[in-house]
């Protein structure tokens, strides 16, 4: 392979827009060097490469560029992302190795201008106008760069349009950090292979998962703070109703606690606000420019969480809102900056990279896992050895068990199995499903008439590595601080272990004055078996996943050790310490 491709004295390092991760800035990653390695010996038409966000998927995608264009065999570019933004994003990025990329090209311009080899599109815009950049296509040897491929299947037009755009491309490059859907609509350009159970999965060229990138310190561990509290709202019918968020309910029960919750005129999203600010200056103690970013529903509650963080640090965040024309500019100064917050809708939520995010709080009632996945890789490119994110979100089931199942990896799957207990998304896929296709900035969970009345936050546990930590506590009690004053600099082995301790200092603690917590009692349901057997089987499916045992042999040896029927049978008592079994599996693995 040609030197220059490897060479040290290339402009763009292996994490652009930010400098590389401790020891790789003059050279690449391995699993980028890997990747370009395995693309250049097959030399594939198409090719797709799954890397979790914050590995330097766009590094890897423009040095093949570079390379293709030496050896002669493409001598134009197209580049397509979901959003505007990131348009200029590449062409930036692409700018710093000598690639002039357009993207500011409009359909209405035809052709791009002489100095540019390529342009920056988005998706909508080759669907609107497929014959267009087909003729394109055609009219040189192009290569097409898909970032984020997964948009796609966004809706059949987008599909059918990029397939007839692209289908006379020399060479296609696929890009995404979550390679999976929450519906069944094909990726255009995507390989399908059907395994042994008869479902249609996509087949990666290349994957480097967040596992991997965690042991080589190319992303930062996340430590997740979840908070719960007693929540208060007066239905469409006029009755009021009380429930603690994250409690055993009925679904609409904890969607409208969760919503609650969320309502920026309560006092849960202030407190938790306050909570993530006095994380932020713990990180900042030993990364000063560390930012922090607010994940809102809408623009109603951006703006409002906007007023509470002015008020609560002084300082006016940046606030990103999606009809907003200087959207890019905001996130590029702030990204270059040292401010403290920014409050964005769903905009930010993918692609975009702001390296200094390291505090998060997931103030949106989205839950798919796509969504969740690309929410979290705002806060995990690791710009030097030992940082750490930190997120907050609300203590509810479904985000509970996308949280403990961060390093999970799932293909995109066209013939989704039903009633499949190991699948840990199914659920919450087919919850989500029609508010996603109605429309990507709106929640299914907003649609309920209803009124907020009264919210109260309450420190719930620490999630970490599978593991949970704490036994929850007051806002600005020593068991929350104890968690919130974790150092900022800290390896994936050294979070665990400090964990582990300043969970045991909690129990001390508590046993020495005697106020640990009374146990609510049980109450004896079909909910809560439902919930308990929903929550083993996720627990069940990420554990699977990282130890390579099938999910059959898992519940065999879990009723071995812990005693009891089959799960189908199986009471509360019999879940619930099958479940501690195997969070003690998640702690103890190393």
């Amino acid at each position: 392979m040609n030197e220059t491709l490897f060479s040290a004295g290339s402009a763009l390092p292996p994490a652009y827009p930010d400098r590389a991760a401790w020891g790789t800035a003059q050279k690449l990653r391995a699993w980028q060097a890997e990747a370009l390695e395995r693309y250049f010996q097959s030399s594939p038409r198409d090719f797709l490469a799954v890397a979790t966000p914050g590995a330097g998927k766009t590094t890897f995608a423009l040095r093949a560029a570079a390379e293709l264009i030496e050896r002669g065999i493409i001598n134009r570019v197209t580049v397509v992302t979901p959003t505007d933004h990131l348009k200029s994003q590449w062409a930036d990025a692409a700018a710093r190795i000598g690639i002039a990329i357009d993207p500011n090209f409009k359909n209405a311009d035809g052709r791009h201008g002489s100095g540019f080899i390529g342009v920056a599109v988005t998706y909508a815009q080759v669907a609107s106008k497929p014959l267009l950049h087909r003729a394109k296509t055609e009219a040189a040897k192009t290569l097409i760069i898909l970032d984020e491929i997964h948009h796609g299947g966004d809706a059949l037009s987008w599909g059918d349009g990029i397939r007839e755009a692209f289908e006379p491309a020399v060479r296609r490059l696929a890009l995404t950090g979550t390679p999976f859907r929450s519906d069944t609509a094909a990726i255009p350009f995507v390989e399908y292979v059907e395994d042994a159970e008869g479902i249609r999965r996509s087949k990666a060229d290349y994957t480097y998962g967040y596992g991997e990138a965690l042991k080589d310190h190319v992303v930062r561990p996340v430590i997740f703070m979840a908070y719960s509290g007693q929540m208060r709202w007066r239905t469409s019918a006029g009755d009021e109703i009380a429930a603690n968020l994250g409690a055993a309910a009925t679904k609409d029960i904890t969607a409208q606690a969760w919503r609650t919750a969320l309502n920026p005129h309560g006092e849960w999203i202030p407190s938790v606000l306050s909570a993530a600010d006095r994380r932020l200056t713990e990180m900042r103690r030993s990364v000063p420019d560390a930012g922090a970013m607010v994940i809102a529903t809408d623009h109603e509650d951006a703006r409002a969480y906007a007023g509470q963080l002015k008020r609560i640090t002084g300082e006016s965040p940046t606030v990103i809102l999606s009809d907003d024309a200087k959207a890019s500019g905001k996130i590029e100064k702030f990204s270059d900056g040292e401010s403290r917050w920014m409050v964005a809708v769903r905009m930010v939520s993918e692609g975009v990279d702001v390296p200094r995010l390291a505090v998060g709080v997931y103030a949106t009632s989205t839950a798919t896992p796509l969504f969740f996945a690309q929410a979290v890789g705002r806060f995990v490119r690791a710009r030097k050895r030992g940082e750490t994110a930190s997120v907050f979100l609300p203590s509810v089931p479904n985000l509970m068990a996308l949280a403990n199942q961060l390093e999970l990896e799932r293909d995109h799957a066209l013939d989704r199995p039903q009633n499949d207990e190991a699948d840990a998304f199914s659920e919450e896929d087919a919850e989500m499903l029609e508010a996603n296709r109605e429309e990507k900035a709106s929640d299914s969970l907003t649609k309920t008439p209803f009124e907020a009345l009264e919210s109260q936050a309450s420190f719930d546990r620490v999630l970490f590595d599978g593991g949970e930590f704490g036994a929850g506590g007051d806002p600005g009690s020593e068991d929350e601080l104890d968690f919130l004053g974790i150092p900022g600099l800290l390896d994936a082995d050294q979070v665990g272990t400090l964990l582990r301790q300043r969970q045991a200092e909690q129990q001390t603690r508590r046993s020495k004055s005697g106020s640990a917590p009374a146990q609510e009692p049980q109450v004896i349901d079909h909910r809560q078996l439902k919930d308990l057997r929903n929550e083993l089987a996720k627990n069940v499916s990420a554990w699977s996943a990282r130890s390579g045992s099938p999910h059959g042999v898992l519940h065999n040896e879990l009723r071995r050790l812990c005693g009891g029927p089959a799960v189908a049978q199986a009471n509360e008592e019999q879940l619930a310490q099958r479940l501690k079994k195997l969070q003690n599996w998640f702690i103890g693995r190393k």
